[in-house]
C-alpha cells in the first residue's frame, strides 16, 4: 500500500505579538491579495503596509490574547482527523501548512519528502474556493512541483472546495441550532451569515467562484437547518479603497438594526476555526457596530473547530478523494461547473502595452503617494481608516 499523507492548508497567523509584522509583509508580498502591475512593487508596498498596519493589528492581537490561535487549532483538526482516518480504515499521516506564518507550506513539503509520502490529498481548510486562498496556495505547491523532481514523483489530489458536502452542512446547522435553542422566541433571532470578502474584481474580472459558492453554501445551511428564521448574507475584513463584495457586514449590521431586529445570530459561514477575524472582528467591533445600530442581544455561533460531524466530513473527502480521478495544479477547476480557473493568465491577457505604460506610471505614483503619507500623516488612506 502507498504511504498516504493528507496536507491542511490554511492561513496561518502571528502567535505573539512579534510576529505580527512579519506576517502581515508576508501576507501582503503576495500578489493574489494585492495586485499590482508591476511585480517589483510588490515587496516595497508589502513592507510598507506592514510597517503601517502593525500598531493597529497588534492592539486587535493583544484583545484576543496576545495572538492567533490558528496553529494550535489547525493541528487539533488534523489530530482528530488522523484519528477518525484510522477508524474507518485509512492510514494516513496527516501534516499542517500556512501560508503566511509557521509552519510554513515549504517547511511541510520537506517533512513530507523525508517521510516517504507516496500518495498526497492537499486539503484547504476553506469550504469555498477563491483564488486568493485556495489558489494562493496551489500556486505555491504548483511551483515547488515544477522545481522538486522528489516532489514529482509523489502522486497527488486537490480538493478545491466543499462548501456543499452534506455533513459539514450538518455540522453547521448543529452548532446554529445549539446557540438558538439556549434562547426563548428563537424563531424571531435573525440569522447573520457574515463571510470573508475578496475584491469585487476578483469575481467580475478573474472568474473567481468564491462569491457563488458563499451565496450556494449560506441557502444550504439554512435548508440543512430547516427553521424558519429570516437570515442575511454578509462580507467582512475589507482593505483599502477598492470595491470588495457587497453588503459589508458593517453596513448590513445597520441596516437590520434600522429595521427593528433586536436578536441577531452570527455564523462565520467562511471560516472553520477561531482566529481573528471571529474572535476580535466579529466579537468586538462587529458587536460595537450591533450596540449603536439598535440590536439588543448580539450572539455568535462557534467556529467549527474539531466538532465531530465536521471531522467525520474531512475524513469523508479524503476518503472520496483517494478513490476518484485526481484533480491536479494545472486545472483547478470549479466544481459541478468544469470551469477552468486561471486567474494569473487573465490578468496577463487583458493588459494592453499602453495600459502597462499607464499603469506602470501610476503605481510609481501610487507608491511616492503612500510614502507622502507616511511622513506626513495627511491624504486618501487616513481618511479612508486605513492609516
Amino acid at each position: 500500500m502507498d504511504r498516504v499523507g493528507v496536507l491542511l492548508l490554511n492561513l496561518g497567523g502571528p502567535e505573539q505579538l512579534e510576529d505580527v509584522r512579519p506576517f502581515l509583509f508576508n501576507l501582503f508580498s503576495d500578489p493574489e491579495i494585492i495586485r499590482l502591475p508591476v511585480p517589483w512593487l510588490q515587496r516595497p508596498l508589502a513592507w510598507f503596509i506592514s510597517q503601517v498596519r502593525s500598531g493597529k493589528s497588534k492592539k486587535n492581537y493583544e484583545q484576543i490574547g496576545g495572538g492567533s490561535p490558528l496553529r494550535r487549532i489547525t493541528e487539533a483538526q488534523g489530530k482528530a482527523l488522523e484519528r477518525r482516518l484510522a477508524e474507518i480504515g485509512h492510514n494516513a499521516k496527516i501534516y499542517v501548512g500556512m501560508r503566511y506564518w509557521h509552519p510554513f507550506i515549504e517547511e511541510v513539503m520537506n517533512h513530507i519528502k523525508q517521510d516517504g509520502i507516496e500518495h498526497l490529498v492537499i486539503f484547504p481548510l476553506y469550504p469555498q474556493f477563491s483564488i486568493s486562498t485556495s489558489g494562493s496556495s496551489f500556486r505555491v505547491l504548483e511551483k515547488m512541483w515544477q522545481a522538486d523532481s522528489d516532489l514529482a514523483r509523489i502522486n497527488y489530489t486537490l480538493i478545491p472546495s466543499w462548501y456543499d458536502h452534506p455533513d459539514y452542512l450538518k455540522a453547521m446547522a448543529d452548532l446554529i441550532t445549539q446557540e438558538l435553542d439556549k434562547h426563548e422566541n428563537s424563531c424571531h433571532t435573525h440569522i447573520f451569515f457574515s463571510a470573508h470578502g475578496v475584491p469585487k474584481s476578483y469575481v467580475d474580472k478573474a472568474g473567481d467562484p468564491y462569491q457563488v459558492e458563499i451565496e450556494a453554501c449560506t441557502h444550504l445551511i439554512m435548508k440543512t437547518l430547516n427553521r424558519p428564521n429570516d437570515f442575511t448574507l454578509a462580507y467582512q475584513s475589507r482593505v483599502g479603497p477598492v470595491e470588495w463584495l457587497r453588503p459589508y457586514t458593517e453596513d448590513s449590521l445597520k441596516e437590520l438594526g434600522k429595521k427593528g431586529v433586536k436578536d441577531l445570530l452570527v455564523v462565520p459561514v467562511s471560516f472553520v476555526s477561531e482566529h481573528i477575524e471571529t474572535l476580535q472582528e466579529i466579537d468586538i467591533e462587529y458587536r460595537e457596530v450591533a450596540k449603536r445600530a439598535g440590536i439588543e442581544n448580539f450572539y455568535r455561533v462557534p467556529a467549527l473547530n474539531t466538532h465531530p460531524i465536521f471531522i467525520d466530513s474531512l475524513a469523508q473527502l479524503v476518503t472520496k478523494s483517494l478513490q476518484e480521478s485526481p484533480y491536479t495544479f494545472d486545472k483547478v477547476i470549479r466544481p459541478k461547473e468544469n470551469r477552468i480557473i486561471c486567474s494569473q493568465e487573465y490578468w496577463r491577457r487583458s493588459i494592453t502595452t499602453t495600459i502597462e505604460v499607464w499603469n506602470t506610471r501610476l503605481a510609481i505614483i501610487g507608491f511616492i503617494a503612500l510614502l507622502f503619507e507616511l511622513i506626513s500623516g495627511h491624504g486618501l488612506l487616513h481618511l479612508a481608516g486605513l492609516l
